[in-house]
């Protein structure tokens, strides 16, 4: 089986922030899944280094736009391993393998007569002489009244024109921009309604969407799917190959959804492998990202890809909702967001994980706050996962020398651990990950009740041989909990494989043999609870 999984590609504007974690962390656990699995994974992402906010960016730091996306990218970079984000190849839309691709696309879509040119009115500042982009452009929604960008009403979800927008206003200098005529492509998105309506009604019947993907894209197919224009007068960007068209850019709408694309075929490139084999009609591909980008990946990225006759269409489409911060919004402008580099500095990066995964917005808006965090760690992955591994591995040490014990594995315990792989493998394949993990950590609970209720240190006074069948059964479980949580958790699944010395992780049932165990560390330190209201000091004082 071949998987394909993209992660939304986040903007070198800034730094990334929770709410970029939440949205991008289902595709690293589907990933490490999959592999475990044994199955063929090219998992995918980048940086988009032409977006409108760098170009904002630059401007107020009156600096270049190569500048702002080289200091971010590599920030970037570095965040996605401290987080053991697993990418096999992360890479930027300034790429020259990127430019080359997107192009050969485009002059694709042209043989294939998706594109057509147009003369049209374009937003023009007469302050800054030049045509303005349309996040460039900001005003009112037409649909909802709510202040929007040029391209999208975040309130309402409405794809928009810039022209659309009541009250126009360019984004750098404030004034009211001039409409002047300029020549672009358009791509046929019209073309594509009836096969998007047949793929959006194949992809319902098959459950294999999130709710909001489905119910938006049903709404953008029942307003029917307007043509688009796909170049823009644009400083920066993929350069359109036509001539005549100099100076002009292949603007997002096709450009940076391709992204997918270009980094499969160049990483396929630098390994090696044929990229048919990669994208076919029988790859399963997982897109993930926020409710925001959704249209991108329904709608546009789905018509790209029958307009080049490429069959690897989305499969499923991973769209969680949002996460607010203290019951408030979060805001990059207002500095009112928890950095992914500052809580790097001071706690695990697996706490992180766990708590974005069991809080995850995955049909609803969830919320972050320092309190919940804090006592999620101390009580579910310090107080039972870390407590019930540290207990088990801390008796062997002390009563068998570090070796473990020889014993029968209960056959209740065995049901349990087999169903688990199961269950937890089909929620995970499905992107159920909040369930999946709220699985593993019932489990765990049974497994410290198990520990409890056994008394070793009883046992092993009055009854050896049951003790040794306790601790038997109790390596058994750690060995398989450190597979089963290797996708959500992997630094300390990794830190377990190494303490028992196990193969590499894999997604079916191991028992271990009688082993010598390697140094002991702890799994996760305790978080003093002072810190709840050290955090929310310097979250309130760095409001803007």
């Amino acid at each position: 089986m071949t998987i394909f999984i993209g992660g939304a590609w986040p903007y070198a504007n800034g730094s990334l922030h929770l709410g970029h974690i939440t949205a991008l962390l289902p595709g690293d656990i589907l990933a490490r899944y999959f592999r475990q699995k044994g199955e063929q994974v090219l998992y995918v992402s980048g940086s988009d280094c032409y977006g409108t906010p760098i170009s904002i960016r630059a401007n107020q730091e009156n600096t270049t736009v190569e500048a702002i996306a080289n200091r971010y990218h590599k920030e970037f970079v570095e965040c996605f391993q401290e987080l053991g984000f697993s990418y096999d190849l992360y890479t930027r839309t300034d790429a020259e393998h990127h430019h080359k691709s997107v192009q050969a696309l485009f002059l694709q879509l042209l043989d294939n007569g998706y594109l057509y040119k147009k003369t049209i009115e374009q937003a023009y500042c007469e302050t800054d002489q030049q045509f303005l982009p349309d996040r460039f452009v900001e005003g009112i929604c037409p649909n909802c009244g709510a202040k929007a960008r040029g391209d999208q009403c975040d309130n309402c979800s409405a794809i928009l024109d810039p022209l659309d927008l009541i009250d126009k206003r360019c984004k750098i200098c404030g004034n009211a921009p001039a409409i002047k005529e300029t020549e672009h492509f358009y791509f046929s998105f019209s073309q594509f309604q009836k096969p998007l309506e047949a793929f959006v009604a194949k992809a319902q019947q098959e459950n294999r969407w999130r709710e909001n993907a489905i119910s938006l894209t049903t709404r953008y197919l029942q307003e029917g799917v307007p043509d688009r224009a796909v170049t823009r007068d644009l400083p920066n960007g993929v350069e359109v190959p036509i001539q005549g068209f100099k100076g002009k850019k292949i603007y997002v709408w096709i450009e940076a959804v391709a992204g997918y694309l270009t980094a499969s075929i160049e990483w396929a490139k630098q390994h090696d492998e044929n990229i048919k084999d990669w994208w076919n009609d029988e790859t399963i591909s997982y897109y993930i990202h926020g409710k925001d980008n959704i249209p991108f990946h329904s709608v546009i990225w789905p018509s790209i890809l029958m307009g080049i006759n490429n069959p690897a269409l989305p499969t499923h489409i991973i769209s969680n909702e949002y996460l607010t911060l203290e019951k408030q919004k979060l805001s990059t402008s207002k500095n009112w967001a928890v950095w992914i580099p500052d809580i790097l500095e001071r706690y695990d990066a697996d706490s992180i994980r766990y708590f974005l995964t069991i809080n995850a917005p995955e049909s609803r808006d969830t919320d972050f706050s320092w309190r919940e965090f804090v006592y999620s760690h101390n009580s579910e992955l310090l107080g039972a996962y870390g407590n019930f591994v540290n207990r088990t591995l801390k008796f062997i040490e002390k009563y068998y020398h570090g070796k473990t014990p020889e014993g029968k594995i209960n056959s209740d315990i065995r049901a349990k651990v087999v169903k688990l792989y199961e269950e937890v493998g089909s929620l995970i394949m499905k992107g159920d990950l909040k369930r999946s993990l709220e699985d593993i950590f019932e489990f765990v609970r049974y497994a410290n009740k198990y520990f409890d209720e056994q008394k070793p240190w009883i046992q092993i006074k009055e009854d050896v041989p049951l003790s040794n069948q306790t601790m038997a059964n109790c390596i058994y479980i750690i060995s398989n909990l450190a597979q089963l949580l290797n996708p959500f958790l992997p630094f300390s699944s990794k830190k377990v494989q190494e303490m028992l010395g196990l193969d590499e992780l894999s997604w079916k049932e191991v028992e271990v043999s009688s082993i010598f165990l390697n140094e002991i560390n702890q799994l996760y330190n305790r978080i003093e609870l002072e810190k709840i209201e050290e955090e929310l000091e310097k979250l309130n004082k760095g409001v803007l």
